[in-house]
Protein backbone atom coordinates (compact mmCIF):
# COMPACT_ATOMS: atom_id res chain seq x y z
CA UNK A 1 0.00 0.00 0.00
CA UNK A 2 1.45 3.39 -0.97
CA UNK A 3 1.73 6.22 1.49
CA UNK A 4 -0.94 8.14 -0.47
CA UNK A 5 -3.30 5.19 -0.25
CA UNK A 6 -2.60 4.83 3.46
CA UNK A 7 -3.32 8.52 4.06
CA UNK A 8 -6.59 8.25 2.13
CA UNK A 9 -7.62 5.19 4.11
CA UNK A 10 -6.87 6.97 7.38
CA UNK A 11 -8.96 9.96 6.39
CA UNK A 12 -11.85 7.71 5.36
CA UNK A 13 -11.66 5.88 8.68
CA UNK A 14 -11.78 9.20 10.55
CA UNK A 15 -14.70 10.34 8.39
CA UNK A 16 -16.70 7.21 9.15
CA UNK A 17 -15.77 7.40 12.80
CA UNK A 18 -16.99 10.98 12.91
CA UNK A 19 -20.34 10.13 11.31
CA UNK A 20 -20.81 7.23 13.73
CA UNK A 21 -20.06 9.43 16.74
CA UNK A 22 -22.21 12.28 15.44
CA UNK A 23 -25.25 10.14 14.81
CA UNK A 24 -24.90 8.54 18.24
CA UNK A 25 -24.51 11.93 19.91
CA UNK A 26 -27.44 13.49 18.05
CA UNK A 27 -29.53 10.49 19.05
CA UNK A 28 -28.69 11.05 22.71
CA UNK A 29 -29.24 14.82 22.47
CA UNK A 30 -32.35 14.67 20.25
CA UNK A 31 -34.92 15.04 23.01
CA UNK A 32 -32.86 17.69 24.78
CA UNK A 33 -32.63 19.75 21.58
CA UNK A 34 -36.32 19.24 20.83
CA UNK A 35 -37.07 20.44 24.38
CA UNK A 36 -35.40 23.78 23.64
CA UNK A 37 -38.63 24.50 21.82
CA UNK A 38 -40.50 26.95 24.04
CA UNK A 39 -43.99 26.23 22.73
CA UNK A 40 -46.42 24.47 25.09
CA UNK A 41 -47.08 21.83 22.41
CA UNK A 42 -44.27 19.55 21.19
CA UNK A 43 -43.98 20.90 17.65
CA UNK A 44 -40.35 21.97 17.97
CA UNK A 45 -38.43 19.03 16.56
CA UNK A 46 -35.09 20.59 15.66
CA UNK A 47 -33.24 17.72 17.33
CA UNK A 48 -35.26 15.14 15.45
CA UNK A 49 -34.77 16.98 12.16
CA UNK A 50 -31.00 17.21 12.66
CA UNK A 51 -30.82 13.54 13.64
CA UNK A 52 -32.80 12.33 10.61
CA UNK A 53 -30.87 14.61 8.26
CA UNK A 54 -27.53 13.31 9.50
CA UNK A 55 -28.80 9.74 9.50
CA UNK A 56 -29.53 10.08 5.77
CA UNK A 57 -26.06 11.57 5.21
CA UNK A 58 -24.33 8.74 7.06
CA UNK A 59 -26.35 6.07 5.22
CA UNK A 60 -25.34 7.57 1.88
CA UNK A 61 -21.69 7.64 2.97
CA UNK A 62 -21.73 3.96 3.90
CA UNK A 63 -23.33 3.10 0.54
CA UNK A 64 -20.52 4.84 -1.39
CA UNK A 65 -17.27 3.30 -2.62
CA UNK A 66 -15.30 2.64 0.61
CA UNK A 67 -11.99 3.40 -1.12
CA UNK A 68 -12.94 6.61 -2.95
CA UNK A 69 -12.57 9.68 -0.74
CA UNK A 70 -14.15 12.10 -3.19
CA UNK A 71 -17.14 9.79 -3.66
CA UNK A 72 -17.50 9.43 0.11
CA UNK A 73 -17.65 13.17 0.75
CA UNK A 74 -19.96 13.70 -2.22
CA UNK A 75 -22.29 10.95 -0.98
CA UNK A 76 -22.33 12.46 2.52
CA UNK A 77 -23.26 15.90 1.18
CA UNK A 78 -25.91 14.62 -1.21
CA UNK A 79 -27.37 12.31 1.39
CA UNK A 80 -27.73 15.26 3.76
CA UNK A 81 -29.44 17.33 1.08
CA UNK A 82 -31.94 14.65 0.12
CA UNK A 83 -32.56 13.70 3.74
CA UNK A 84 -32.83 17.28 5.03
CA UNK A 85 -35.86 17.89 7.22
CA UNK A 86 -36.96 21.29 8.44
CA UNK A 87 -35.06 24.57 8.29
CA UNK A 88 -32.37 23.22 10.61
CA UNK A 89 -31.82 20.17 8.41
CA UNK A 90 -31.56 22.24 5.23
CA UNK A 91 -28.99 24.58 6.82
CA UNK A 92 -27.02 21.58 8.13
CA UNK A 93 -26.97 20.10 4.62
CA UNK A 94 -25.49 23.37 3.31
CA UNK A 95 -22.81 23.37 6.02
CA UNK A 96 -21.88 19.76 5.22
CA UNK A 97 -21.84 20.35 1.47
CA UNK A 98 -19.50 23.33 1.67
CA UNK A 99 -17.24 21.69 4.25
CA UNK A 100 -17.10 18.48 2.21
CA UNK A 101 -16.12 20.33 -0.97
CA UNK A 102 -13.36 22.12 0.86
CA UNK A 103 -11.95 19.00 2.52
CA UNK A 104 -12.07 16.72 -0.52
CA UNK A 105 -10.05 19.28 -2.45
CA UNK A 106 -7.50 19.61 0.33
CA UNK A 107 -5.84 16.21 0.42
CA UNK A 108 -4.14 15.40 3.71
CA UNK A 109 -6.01 16.96 6.60
CA UNK A 110 -4.06 19.54 8.56
CA UNK A 111 -5.00 22.42 10.84
CA UNK A 112 -5.14 25.02 8.09
CA UNK A 113 -7.33 22.92 5.82
CA UNK A 114 -9.67 22.08 8.66
CA UNK A 115 -10.04 25.77 9.41
CA UNK A 116 -10.73 26.54 5.76
CA UNK A 117 -13.44 23.89 5.70
CA UNK A 118 -15.15 25.41 8.74
CA UNK A 119 -14.96 28.86 7.13
CA UNK A 120 -16.45 27.52 3.90
CA UNK A 121 -19.26 25.89 5.87
CA UNK A 122 -20.06 29.07 7.79
CA UNK A 123 -20.01 31.16 4.61
CA UNK A 124 -22.37 28.72 2.90
CA UNK A 125 -24.73 28.81 5.86
CA UNK A 126 -25.04 32.58 5.74
CA UNK A 127 -25.42 32.58 1.96
CA UNK A 128 -28.21 29.99 2.11
CA UNK A 129 -30.42 32.28 4.21
CA UNK A 130 -31.90 35.36 2.56
CA UNK A 131 -32.01 37.37 5.80
CA UNK A 132 -29.51 35.86 8.29
CA UNK A 133 -30.33 36.34 11.96
CA UNK A 134 -27.66 36.33 14.66
CA UNK A 135 -28.16 34.17 17.72
CA UNK A 136 -28.78 31.07 15.61
CA UNK A 137 -26.85 28.11 14.22
CA UNK A 138 -25.22 30.56 11.77
CA UNK A 139 -23.65 32.53 14.63
CA UNK A 140 -22.32 29.35 16.21
CA UNK A 141 -20.85 28.19 12.87
CA UNK A 142 -19.11 31.54 12.33
CA UNK A 143 -17.63 31.54 15.83
CA UNK A 144 -16.20 28.06 15.29
CA UNK A 145 -14.72 29.07 11.93
CA UNK A 146 -13.12 32.26 13.25
CA UNK A 147 -11.59 30.46 16.24
CA UNK A 148 -10.28 27.66 14.03
CA UNK A 149 -8.65 30.15 11.68
CA UNK A 150 -6.73 31.71 14.57
CA UNK A 151 -5.78 28.40 16.18
CA UNK A 152 -4.61 26.87 12.89
CA UNK A 153 -1.48 29.01 13.03
CA UNK A 154 -0.06 26.51 15.54
CA UNK A 155 -0.43 23.74 13.00
CA UNK A 156 -2.08 21.25 15.35
CA UNK A 157 -5.32 19.67 14.13
CA UNK A 158 -6.35 18.65 17.64
CA UNK A 159 -5.84 22.14 19.03
CA UNK A 160 -7.73 23.62 16.08
CA UNK A 161 -10.85 21.46 16.44
CA UNK A 162 -10.83 21.81 20.22
CA UNK A 163 -10.57 25.60 19.97
CA UNK A 164 -13.34 25.69 17.36
CA UNK A 165 -15.61 23.54 19.53
CA UNK A 166 -14.96 25.65 22.62
CA UNK A 167 -15.76 28.82 20.65
CA UNK A 168 -18.95 27.28 19.31
CA UNK A 169 -20.02 26.36 22.83
CA UNK A 170 -19.33 29.90 24.06
CA UNK A 171 -21.22 31.39 21.10
CA UNK A 172 -24.15 29.11 21.87
CA UNK A 173 -24.24 30.37 25.46
CA UNK A 174 -24.43 33.94 24.13
CA UNK A 175 -27.35 33.33 21.77
CA UNK A 176 -29.92 34.52 24.34
CA UNK A 177 -28.13 37.88 24.34
CA UNK A 178 -28.67 38.17 20.58
CA UNK A 179 -32.26 36.98 20.27
CA UNK A 180 -34.84 38.48 22.58
CA UNK A 181 -37.13 35.46 22.30
CA UNK A 182 -34.35 33.19 23.55
CA UNK A 183 -33.52 35.54 26.40
CA UNK A 184 -37.11 35.72 27.56
CA UNK A 185 -37.48 31.96 27.31
CA UNK A 186 -34.23 31.27 29.14
CA UNK A 187 -32.96 28.86 26.49
CA UNK A 188 -30.18 28.70 23.91
CA UNK A 189 -30.74 28.24 20.19
CA UNK A 190 -31.70 24.67 19.32
CA UNK A 191 -29.93 24.58 15.95
CA UNK A 192 -26.78 26.00 17.47
CA UNK A 193 -26.89 23.35 20.19
CA UNK A 194 -27.08 20.69 17.49
CA UNK A 195 -24.02 22.11 15.75
CA UNK A 196 -22.06 22.01 19.01
CA UNK A 197 -22.94 18.31 19.32
CA UNK A 198 -21.61 17.72 15.80
CA UNK A 199 -18.36 19.60 16.49
CA UNK A 200 -17.85 17.73 19.76
CA UNK A 201 -18.12 14.48 17.81
CA UNK A 202 -15.54 15.79 15.35
CA UNK A 203 -13.22 16.61 18.25
CA UNK A 204 -13.55 13.06 19.56
CA UNK A 205 -12.95 11.55 16.12
CA UNK A 206 -9.81 13.62 15.54
CA UNK A 207 -8.28 13.53 19.01
CA UNK A 208 -9.72 10.49 20.75
CA UNK A 209 -10.86 12.69 23.65
CA UNK A 210 -14.55 13.10 24.37
CA UNK A 211 -15.35 16.63 25.62
CA UNK A 212 -17.50 16.85 28.73
CA UNK A 213 -19.96 19.73 28.50
CA UNK A 214 -22.81 20.90 30.70
CA UNK A 215 -26.32 20.36 29.42
CA UNK A 216 -28.19 23.60 28.73
CA UNK A 217 -30.98 24.12 31.22
CA UNK A 218 -34.45 25.34 30.58
CA UNK A 219 -35.45 28.56 32.26
CA UNK A 220 -38.69 30.49 32.07
CA UNK A 221 -40.99 29.64 29.18
CA UNK A 222 -42.24 32.42 26.98
CA UNK A 223 -43.47 31.72 23.49
CA UNK A 224 -41.74 33.84 20.85
CA UNK A 225 -43.80 35.56 18.21
CA UNK A 226 -43.23 33.72 14.91
CA UNK A 227 -41.73 35.72 12.07
CA UNK A 228 -44.41 36.40 9.44
CA UNK A 229 -43.87 34.65 6.16
CA UNK A 230 -43.54 36.39 2.82
CA UNK A 231 -46.29 36.00 0.27
CA UNK A 232 -47.34 37.55 -3.01
CA UNK A 233 -50.43 39.27 -1.66
CA UNK A 234 -51.28 42.79 -2.90
CA UNK A 235 -49.59 44.37 0.11
CA UNK A 236 -46.17 43.12 -0.94
CA UNK A 237 -43.78 44.26 -3.70
CA UNK A 238 -45.36 44.63 -7.13
CA UNK A 239 -42.87 42.75 -9.29
CA UNK A 240 -41.00 39.47 -9.39
CA UNK A 241 -37.60 39.80 -11.06
CA UNK A 242 -35.61 36.74 -12.12
CA UNK A 243 -32.49 36.40 -14.22
CA UNK A 244 -29.43 34.28 -14.81
CA UNK A 245 -26.19 36.05 -14.02
CA UNK A 246 -22.69 35.46 -15.33
CA UNK A 247 -20.52 36.82 -12.52
CA UNK A 248 -17.43 36.04 -10.51
CA UNK A 249 -18.28 34.34 -7.25
CA UNK A 250 -16.66 37.20 -5.38
CA UNK A 251 -19.21 39.67 -6.77
CA UNK A 252 -22.21 37.87 -5.31
CA UNK A 253 -22.01 39.09 -1.67
CA UNK A 254 -22.17 42.70 -2.88
CA UNK A 255 -25.08 41.77 -5.16
CA UNK A 256 -27.00 40.33 -2.22
CA UNK A 257 -26.33 43.47 -0.19
CA UNK A 258 -27.61 45.62 -3.06
CA UNK A 259 -30.77 43.58 -3.61
CA UNK A 260 -31.75 42.99 0.04
CA UNK A 261 -33.09 46.53 0.74
CA UNK A 262 -35.11 46.57 -2.49
CA UNK A 263 -37.75 44.02 -1.49
CA UNK A 264 -38.14 40.48 -0.22
CA UNK A 265 -38.05 36.79 -1.26
CA UNK A 266 -34.39 37.25 -2.21
CA UNK A 267 -32.69 34.09 -3.44
CA UNK A 268 -29.28 33.97 -5.14
CA UNK A 269 -28.04 30.46 -5.85
CA UNK A 270 -25.38 28.93 -8.08
CA UNK A 271 -21.62 29.04 -8.27
CA UNK A 272 -18.62 28.70 -10.57
CA UNK A 273 -19.56 31.86 -12.46
CA UNK A 274 -23.27 31.20 -13.09
CA UNK A 275 -26.00 32.36 -10.70
CA UNK A 276 -29.78 32.34 -10.59
CA UNK A 277 -31.25 35.51 -9.08
CA UNK A 278 -34.81 35.91 -7.77
CA UNK A 279 -36.29 38.85 -5.85
CA UNK A 280 -39.64 40.62 -5.31
CA UNK A 281 -39.31 44.39 -5.68
CA UNK A 282 -41.12 47.58 -6.60
CA UNK A 283 -38.10 49.06 -8.41
CA UNK A 284 -37.39 46.67 -11.29
CA UNK A 285 -34.67 48.87 -12.76
CA UNK A 286 -32.67 48.89 -9.54
CA UNK A 287 -32.82 45.08 -9.33
CA UNK A 288 -31.51 44.70 -12.87
CA UNK A 289 -28.88 47.41 -12.42
CA UNK A 290 -27.55 45.52 -9.41
CA UNK A 291 -27.08 42.51 -11.69
CA UNK A 292 -25.31 44.61 -14.31
CA UNK A 293 -22.94 45.91 -11.64
CA UNK A 294 -22.13 42.35 -10.56
CA UNK A 295 -21.80 40.79 -14.01
CA UNK A 296 -23.90 39.99 -17.10
CA UNK A 297 -27.58 39.31 -16.46
CA UNK A 298 -29.48 37.39 -19.13
CA UNK A 299 -32.79 35.55 -19.53
CA UNK A 300 -34.35 38.38 -17.55
CA UNK A 301 -38.00 37.82 -16.61
CA UNK A 302 -40.22 40.39 -14.89
CA UNK A 303 -43.71 39.53 -13.63
CA UNK A 304 -46.15 42.24 -12.52
CA UNK A 305 -48.33 40.53 -9.92
CA UNK A 306 -51.23 42.99 -10.00
CA UNK A 307 -51.66 43.48 -13.74
CA UNK A 308 -50.61 40.24 -15.38
CA UNK A 309 -54.03 38.59 -15.06
CA UNK A 310 -55.94 41.57 -16.49
CA UNK A 311 -53.46 41.96 -19.33
CA UNK A 312 -53.59 38.32 -20.39
CA UNK A 313 -55.86 37.20 -23.24
CA UNK A 314 -57.13 33.69 -23.98
CA UNK A 315 -54.38 31.59 -25.45
CA UNK A 316 -51.55 33.70 -24.03
CA UNK A 317 -48.89 31.92 -22.04
CA UNK A 318 -49.93 28.40 -23.02
CA UNK A 319 -47.46 25.67 -22.30
CA UNK A 320 -45.32 24.45 -25.19
CA UNK A 321 -46.79 21.55 -27.11
CA UNK A 322 -45.88 18.15 -25.74
CA UNK A 323 -45.46 19.13 -22.09
CA UNK A 324 -47.15 17.10 -19.36
CA UNK A 325 -50.02 18.46 -17.31
CA UNK A 326 -49.24 20.55 -14.26
CA UNK A 327 -49.22 18.80 -10.89
CA UNK A 328 -49.53 20.04 -7.32
CA UNK A 329 -47.47 18.29 -4.63
CA UNK A 330 -48.95 18.83 -1.16
CA UNK A 331 -47.70 17.84 2.29
CA UNK A 332 -50.46 16.37 4.47
CA UNK A 333 -50.42 16.14 8.27
CA UNK A 334 -53.04 13.41 8.58
CA UNK A 335 -54.80 10.67 6.58
CA UNK A 336 -58.00 12.67 6.17
CA UNK A 337 -56.10 15.69 4.88
CA UNK A 338 -54.16 13.41 2.55
CA UNK A 339 -57.45 12.11 1.13
CA UNK A 340 -58.75 15.66 0.62
CA UNK A 341 -55.60 16.71 -1.23
CA UNK A 342 -55.62 13.53 -3.33
CA UNK A 343 -59.31 13.97 -4.22
CA UNK A 344 -58.41 17.42 -5.51
CA UNK A 345 -55.77 15.88 -7.76
CA UNK A 346 -52.63 16.59 -5.74
CA UNK A 347 -49.73 14.22 -5.20
CA UNK A 348 -49.38 13.82 -1.44
CA UNK A 349 -46.29 13.72 0.77
CA UNK A 350 -47.02 12.69 4.34
CA UNK A 351 -45.57 15.06 6.93
CA UNK A 352 -46.35 15.83 10.57
CA UNK A 353 -44.49 17.11 13.65
CA UNK A 354 -41.80 14.59 14.55
CA UNK A 355 -42.17 12.92 11.15
CA UNK A 356 -41.79 15.82 8.77
CA UNK A 357 -41.05 15.12 5.13
CA UNK A 358 -37.49 15.30 3.83
CA UNK A 359 -36.08 17.01 0.76
CA UNK A 360 -35.81 13.57 -0.82
CA UNK A 361 -39.48 12.84 -0.12
CA UNK A 362 -40.60 16.04 -1.86
CA UNK A 363 -38.14 15.55 -4.73
CA UNK A 364 -39.38 11.99 -5.25
CA UNK A 365 -42.96 13.26 -5.44
CA UNK A 366 -41.97 15.94 -7.96
CA UNK A 367 -40.16 13.41 -10.12
CA UNK A 368 -42.88 10.81 -9.70
CA UNK A 369 -45.55 13.22 -10.94
CA UNK A 370 -44.12 13.01 -14.46
CA UNK A 371 -45.05 16.66 -14.99
CA UNK A 372 -42.92 19.43 -16.45
CA UNK A 373 -44.63 21.99 -14.20
CA UNK A 374 -45.07 21.39 -10.46
CA UNK A 375 -46.41 23.56 -7.65
CA UNK A 376 -45.37 22.50 -4.14
CA UNK A 377 -47.45 23.23 -1.03
CA UNK A 378 -45.33 22.52 2.09
CA UNK A 379 -48.23 23.38 4.45
CA UNK A 380 -45.89 23.76 7.41
CA UNK A 381 -43.53 26.60 8.33
CA UNK A 382 -40.71 24.17 9.13
CA UNK A 383 -41.00 22.47 5.72
CA UNK A 384 -40.85 25.54 3.46
CA UNK A 385 -37.04 25.37 3.29
CA UNK A 386 -37.24 21.64 2.58
CA UNK A 387 -39.60 22.27 -0.32
CA UNK A 388 -37.33 25.01 -1.68
CA UNK A 389 -34.31 22.69 -1.54
CA UNK A 390 -36.23 19.99 -3.42
CA UNK A 391 -37.39 22.55 -5.98
CA UNK A 392 -33.81 23.65 -6.66
CA UNK A 393 -32.79 20.05 -7.32
CA UNK A 394 -35.75 19.51 -9.63
CA UNK A 395 -35.07 22.70 -11.58
CA UNK A 396 -31.56 21.45 -12.25
CA UNK A 397 -33.22 18.46 -13.91
CA UNK A 398 -35.30 20.68 -16.18
CA UNK A 399 -38.56 20.58 -14.22
CA UNK A 400 -40.36 23.88 -13.72
CA UNK A 401 -41.15 24.12 -10.01
CA UNK A 402 -42.66 26.81 -7.79
CA UNK A 403 -43.10 26.66 -4.02
CA UNK A 404 -46.13 28.43 -2.60
CA UNK A 405 -45.02 29.12 1.01
CA UNK A 406 -48.09 27.70 2.76
CA UNK A 407 -47.30 27.49 6.47
CA UNK A 408 -50.38 25.65 7.74
CA UNK A 409 -52.58 22.90 6.31
CA UNK A 410 -55.61 25.12 5.76
CA UNK A 411 -53.57 27.53 3.65
CA UNK A 412 -52.73 24.58 1.44
CA UNK A 413 -56.42 23.73 1.10
CA UNK A 414 -57.18 27.34 0.12
CA UNK A 415 -54.37 27.40 -2.43
CA UNK A 416 -55.43 24.11 -3.99
CA UNK A 417 -59.04 25.31 -4.24
CA UNK A 418 -58.05 28.01 -6.76
CA UNK A 419 -55.54 25.85 -8.66
CA UNK A 420 -56.34 25.96 -12.38
CA UNK A 421 -54.07 24.00 -14.77
CA UNK A 422 -55.57 25.86 -17.74
CA UNK A 423 -53.94 29.12 -16.64
CA UNK A 424 -50.34 29.95 -17.35
CA UNK A 425 -47.89 28.67 -14.75
CA UNK A 426 -47.16 32.18 -13.43
CA UNK A 427 -50.85 33.05 -13.14
CA UNK A 428 -51.62 29.82 -11.34
CA UNK A 429 -48.83 30.33 -8.79
CA UNK A 430 -49.89 33.93 -8.13
CA UNK A 431 -53.55 32.94 -7.62
CA UNK A 432 -52.61 30.08 -5.30
CA UNK A 433 -50.20 32.23 -3.30
CA UNK A 434 -52.73 35.03 -2.94
CA UNK A 435 -55.43 32.57 -1.80
CA UNK A 436 -53.11 31.14 0.83
CA UNK A 437 -52.01 34.58 2.00
CA UNK A 438 -55.57 35.84 2.33
CA UNK A 439 -56.69 32.89 4.45
CA UNK A 440 -57.00 33.71 8.14
CA UNK A 441 -56.20 30.61 10.10
CA UNK A 442 -56.27 29.24 13.62
CA UNK A 443 -56.88 26.13 15.65
CA UNK A 444 -57.03 24.64 19.10
CA UNK A 445 -54.77 22.28 20.99
CA UNK A 446 -54.01 21.17 24.54
CA UNK A 447 -50.90 22.26 26.44
CA UNK A 448 -48.40 19.46 26.98
CA UNK A 449 -46.23 21.53 29.34
CA UNK A 450 -46.40 24.60 31.52
CA UNK A 451 -45.46 27.71 29.59
CA UNK A 452 -45.97 31.42 29.17
CA UNK A 453 -47.89 32.29 26.02
CA UNK A 454 -48.80 35.51 24.26
CA UNK A 455 -52.14 35.20 26.06
CA UNK A 456 -50.62 34.60 29.48
CA UNK A 457 -49.45 31.54 31.41
CA UNK A 458 -50.80 28.07 30.69
CA UNK A 459 -50.62 24.78 32.57
CA UNK A 460 -50.50 21.20 31.37
CA UNK A 461 -53.97 20.25 30.11
CA UNK A 462 -55.13 23.80 29.40
CA UNK A 463 -56.93 24.48 26.14
CA UNK A 464 -54.97 26.77 23.81
CA UNK A 465 -56.44 28.82 21.00
CA UNK A 466 -54.20 29.73 18.05
CA UNK A 467 -54.83 32.73 15.78
CA UNK A 468 -52.48 33.35 12.84
CA UNK A 469 -49.73 31.29 14.43
CA UNK A 470 -49.88 32.89 17.88
CA UNK A 471 -51.32 31.35 21.04
CA UNK A 472 -54.03 33.94 21.57
CA UNK A 473 -56.44 32.24 24.01
CA UNK A 474 -55.85 30.16 27.15
CA UNK A 475 -58.66 28.46 29.04
CA UNK A 476 -59.81 25.31 30.78
CA UNK A 477 -62.75 24.56 28.44
CA UNK A 478 -61.80 23.43 24.92
CA UNK A 479 -65.18 24.33 23.42
CA UNK A 480 -65.17 27.83 24.89
CA UNK A 481 -61.64 28.45 23.63
CA UNK A 482 -62.61 27.13 20.19
CA UNK A 483 -65.58 29.48 19.90
CA UNK A 484 -63.39 32.40 20.98
CA UNK A 485 -60.93 31.57 18.18
CA UNK A 486 -63.76 31.31 15.65
CA UNK A 487 -65.12 34.72 16.67
CA UNK A 488 -61.69 36.31 16.30
CA UNK A 489 -61.25 34.84 12.83
CA UNK A 490 -64.71 35.64 11.44
CA UNK A 491 -64.66 39.09 13.03
CA UNK A 492 -62.53 40.28 10.13
CA UNK A 493 -65.18 39.28 7.60
CA UNK A 494 -65.22 36.40 5.18
CA UNK A 495 -67.47 34.13 3.17
CA UNK A 496 -66.35 30.61 3.99
CA UNK A 497 -65.29 28.84 7.18
CA UNK A 498 -63.33 25.58 6.88
CA UNK A 499 -63.15 23.23 9.86
CA UNK A 500 -60.67 20.33 9.91
CA UNK A 501 -61.14 17.89 12.77
CA UNK A 502 -58.14 16.08 14.23
CA UNK A 503 -57.36 12.47 15.13
CA UNK A 504 -59.59 11.29 17.93
CA UNK A 505 -61.38 14.63 18.00
CA UNK A 506 -64.73 14.99 19.72
CA UNK A 507 -67.50 15.42 17.08
CA UNK A 508 -69.34 17.67 19.51
CA UNK A 509 -66.59 20.28 19.05
CA UNK A 510 -67.46 20.69 15.37
CA UNK A 511 -71.19 20.69 16.16
CA UNK A 512 -70.64 23.47 18.70
CA UNK A 513 -68.95 25.61 16.06
CA UNK A 514 -71.70 24.95 13.51
CA UNK A 515 -74.36 25.86 16.06
CA UNK A 516 -72.40 28.98 17.00
CA UNK A 517 -72.34 30.14 13.36
CA UNK A 518 -76.04 29.59 12.66
CA UNK A 519 -76.77 33.29 13.27
CA UNK A 520 -74.34 34.19 10.47
CA UNK A 521 -76.14 32.81 7.40
CA UNK A 522 -73.78 34.64 5.04
CA UNK A 523 -70.98 32.25 6.05
CA UNK A 524 -70.66 28.98 4.16
CA UNK A 525 -69.14 26.19 6.27
CA UNK A 526 -67.12 23.19 5.08
CA UNK A 527 -66.05 20.36 7.40
CA UNK A 528 -63.24 17.85 6.77
CA UNK A 529 -62.04 14.91 8.84
CA UNK A 530 -58.32 15.72 8.71
CA UNK A 531 -56.91 13.16 11.12
CA UNK A 532 -54.02 15.46 12.13
CA UNK A 533 -52.33 14.84 15.47
CA UNK A 534 -52.18 17.27 18.41
CA UNK A 535 -54.75 19.71 17.01
CA UNK A 536 -58.39 18.69 17.62
CA UNK A 537 -59.56 21.37 15.22
CA UNK A 538 -58.02 23.56 12.53
CA UNK A 539 -59.98 26.59 11.34
CA UNK A 540 -59.74 28.77 8.26
CA UNK A 541 -61.74 31.80 7.12
CA UNK A 542 -61.66 33.00 3.53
Amino acid sequence: MTSTTSATSRRLLVLRRWTDLTLQALGVAREEIDALNVYPVPDGDTGTNLYLTFEAARAALYAADPQDEAAAWDALARGALLGARGNSGVILSQLLRAGARSLVAAGELDAERLARALVAAADAGYESVGDPVEGTILTVARAAADAATTAAADGDVGVTIRTATDAAREALARTPEQLETLRLAGVVDAGGRGLVVILEAAQTALTGHRPVTPTPTRGSHLIPMPTPGVDLSPGGPGYEVMYLLDADDGAVPALRRALAPLGDSLVVVGGDGLWNVHVHVDDVGAAIEAGITAGRPHRIRVTHFAEQTAARRPGDGERPAGTATRVVVAAAAGPGLAAVFEDAGAAVVHSSPGRRCSTGDVLAAIRGSGAHEVVVLPNDSDSVAVAEAAAREARDEGIRVAVVPTRVQVQGLAALAVHEPGRSFEDDVVHMTAAAGHTRHGGVTVAARDAMTMAGPCRVGDALGIVEGDFAVVGTDLTAVTLDVVDRLVGGGGEMVTLVSGAGGDPSLVRSVLDHLRDRPHLETVVYDGGQERYPLLIAVE
